[in-house]
């Protein structure tokens, strides 16, 4: 989701935010308001007899209650309650979690490597990260976790059942899941873990097609991503055929980052106008903006498939609609999560805050994706080919040699490197079938562009 930061010297900074375990930091991305002369957004006196009844109550749990407590732990729980029930993505900060906001940022942080969120009362899984504990053991998005050890997560707010699942590296805990499409629940036992994210993965699919994997938008997302292609066309000999931006299970991150990613890749619209990346609307000063594109194509217009799923969110959702949007590259997949709200963290004192949300982000068409996410062109569930399919053809029964009077190969065999390149593409196709058909399709479109 869409975060806006509001400092006390009033400026704001405007992110990406997706509720990490730990949570996602904070982007650099400048604009300047000025909420106390804002009359939209000047709050109305609460009305006395609320405040009187406020007061009551917190009265009578500092009389009554059946242990004595603070002050400080009241009014947090108050604060934490009013956001909680707004929204899921509402959300009281306590000190604690302002440093977690930061941390993530840096590209290592402690836990399970789930990113969730809270829904009727259990913590959904919005994507397990790459590479981590919990991608490993096989957890997936859209998993409801209903105990952690031996609690169950009934009752317990999102804080609380995220402190449960934090801990020392090398500890373990067992996370009980309820599967849609499993009559019975799912239990794994998991090892905590330091997690250190590379958010930038790339090789070489096939000659002159490259592969580039977003695995979070960090601070340096943009500038890696660039390297990495810089990279690959070192390695295909000056320029790319194609190229395959993978943002499968990636939840998010900084606003920032994913601009400059999508920014990498847009040009010009027919007008000569730079082409929309993203835009939002909401109430609060500054909130409306729209991020335009510099003009510049790095991969001068070679053909680009976008892969997503269920697990892709927030930012990740931003960069696969500009580039959707604006007709550059083909999205393939199963459809993406659904963040696509705004949220504004307003600092209380220096050392917590709310956030709030405050407006949706829109893709260059206008459209809104919250809670439907970004639909792919070409629609590839995730799926097992087994070893006993050695050629695509075993899988439709037909191929070029079942065609009448079709061409007979007058080579006396294959090169070496053609070989190795096909053994690679048949691994590709067992591995990951969704990227073997991302890779089809980039090499239809190579071959359409000629």
């Amino acid at each position: 989701m869409l975060i806006r930061k509001i400092y006390p010297c009033t400026l704001a900074i405007v992110y990406a935010f997706t509720l990490m375990l730990p949570l996602t930091g904070f982007a650099d991305d400048q604009a300047n308001t000025d909420t106390s002369t804002n009359s939209s957004t000047t709050s109305k006196a609460v009305p006395l007899e609320d405040v009187q009844r406020f007061s009551n109550a917190i009265g009578e749990i500092k009389k009554y209650y059946v242990k004595p407590v603070d002050d400080k732990e009241l009014f947090d729980n108050a604060i934490r309650g009013m956001l909680n029930g707004l929204d899921p993505h509402s959300s009281y900060l306590d000190e604690e979690e302002f440093k977690d906001l930061q941390t993530s940022t840096s590209g290592e942080f402690g836990g399970l490597g789930l990113e969730v969120t809270m829904e009727d009362g259990v913590v959904k899984v919005v994507t397990p990260l790459v590479d981590t504990p919990a991608f490993k053991a096989g957890i997936k998005s859209g998993d409801y976790i209903i105990k952690l050890g031996k609690e169950s997560v009934q009752g317990l707010s999102l804080k609380d059942a995220v402190n449960l699942m934090r801990g020392k590296a090398g500890s373990t805990i067992q996370l009980t899941v309820l599967r849609k499409g499993v009559n019975k629940a799912l239990t794994f036992d998991l090892i905590r873990e330091v997690i250190q994210i590379k958010s930038v993965q790339s090789k070489m699919l096939a000659p002159g097609y490259g592969y580039i994997r977003l695995t979070q938008f960090q601070a340096l997302t943009g500038k890696d991503m660039l390297q990495a292609i810089d990279r690959l066309k070192q390695q295909s000999g000056g320029n790319l055929k194609g190229l395959v931006l993978d943002l499968r299970n990636n939840p998010g991150g900084l606003l920032d980052s994913a601009i400059q990613v999508s920014d990498a890749f847009l040009g010009k619209d027919k007008s000569g106008k730079p082409e929309t990346i993203v835009s939002t609307k909401g109430r609060l000063p500054g909130s409306d903006f729209t991020a335009l594109s510099k003009g510049v194509d790095v991969l001068h217009n070679a053909p680009m498939v976008v892969l997503i799923n269920n697990g892709s969110a927030s930012a990740a959702e931003i960069v696969a609609g500009a580039l959707k949007d604006n007709k550059r590259a083909v999205i393939l997949g199963t459809t993406s999560f659904g963040k696509g709200s705004v949220q504004t963290v307003l600092p209380l004192d220096e050392k917590t805050g709310i956030k709030l949300t405050t407006a949706l982000y829109y893709t260059p068409s206008g459209t809104s994706i919250q809670a439907t996410g970004i639909v792919p062109d070409i629609v590839v569930n995730e799926l097992e080919i087994p070893k006993t399919a050695s050629k695509p053809s075993d899988l439709t029964g037909f191929s070029e040699a079942n065609l009448s009077g079709h061409l007979l190969n007058q080579t006396n065999g294959e090169n070496s490197k053609t070989k190795s390149t096909k053994a690679q593409i048949d691994e590709l196709m067992h591995n990951d079938y969704q990227l073997y058909a991302a890779l089809t399709v980039l090499e239809g479109m190579a071959l359409a562009n000629r």
